[in-house]
């Protein structure tokens, strides 16, 4: 599977962006952004995958998303038809959290916010009472200009820090790598493991990439993606199994190998760590 990377503020030409869409069904890939994201379904259903998490959503779901949390939501299969009269409509607001810059953090009136912003990296679903205050609050902002988009985002992410009807979506945060890796040598080691996850990639082999010796290659890894190199790999493996579940009808072995394991008991294994479901399980979910 090829999660895509993209960026808002280039496509909107804003920093902070409130956007109404209107369309025959989602039409998004399956993709992750620096730009954090509140997404609020006023009419489709369907179901929606964050990180590693499925869920089936309708009119009213309401999802907070961290920077570089992937993320799609897909329309029943009737959207897809030439009979369908159905519409996906949403309202969408985004933002890229430096544009608070670094001393907003370190406020002791901001801390809320900052956790907030953490706990975003696992995907938020927000229910209950600030649900329906929050789904307002999104309505009155699609008719605000200038700074006033800026003071109502505000009030809306006060609101969410500061709520009890909050879920977190995954049980980890998932993201598949740092934005803030400038390093040539780890930019040449995530490309080497996207384009081949399916193969036996050693830790011998991926320090050879980074032109490094393994215990360097590891220290350097860690520092800058705050992970192991087999936790990372591991990830982009059972993101790609969680596609191929949901979209072929490949069996479980057959996935397991396509995404570089050699027994389906270590595959299993590892899935479940991640999804918190076995691979039977996390399709069985998908299809309900």
């Amino acid at each position: 599977m090829k999660i895509e990377k993209t960026e808002i503020t280039p496509q909107t030409g804003n920093h902070v962006s409130v956007i109404k869409r209107e369309e025959s069904f989602f039409q998004s890939p399956f993709h992750f952004h620096p730009e954090l994201e509140l997404v609020y379904v006023k009419e489709s259903f369907g179901k929606r995958i964050v990180g590693n998490n499925v869920e089936n959503f309708e009119a009213g779901d309401l999802v907070f998303l961290g920077s570089n949390v992937p993320h799609v939501w897909l329309n029943d299969e009737i959207y897809y038809t030439e009979i369908a009269t159905l519409k996906a409509t949403s309202i969408v607001a985004y933002f890229n959290k430096d544009i608070f810059g670094p001393l907003f953090y370190k406020l002791e009136q901001t801390s809320s916010i900052s956790d907030l912003f953490q706990r975003a990296k696992r995907g938020m679903r927000i229910t209950g009472e600030t649900n329906k205050i929050i789904i307002q609050k999104l309505e009155e902002l699609l008719k605000k200009t200038g700074f006033e988009i800026i003071v109502g985002l505000f009030e809306i992410l006060n609101i969410i820090a500061n709520s009890n009807d909050i879920t977190l979506i995954n049980a980890d945060v998932y993201q598949l790598c740092d934005d803030n890796v400038h390093n040539n040598r780890l930019n040449a080691v995530f490309k080497y493991i996207q384009d081949n996850y399916n193969e036996d990639i050693s830790l011998a082999s991926i320090s050879t990439i980074a032109n490094l010796t393994p215990p360097s290659f590891c220290r350097l890894f860690k520092s800058k993606t705050k992970k192991h190199f087999i936790e990372y790999l591991n990830e982009v493996r059972v993101s790609n199994a969680c596609k191929s579940l949901l979209e072929s009808d490949k069996s479980i072995s057959e996935i397991a190998y396509n995404c570089g394991y050699k027994t389906i008991a270590n595959f299993n294994k590892i899935f479940k760590k991640i999804t918190g479901l076995t691979p039977k399980e996390y399709k069985h979910k998908a299809a309900v």
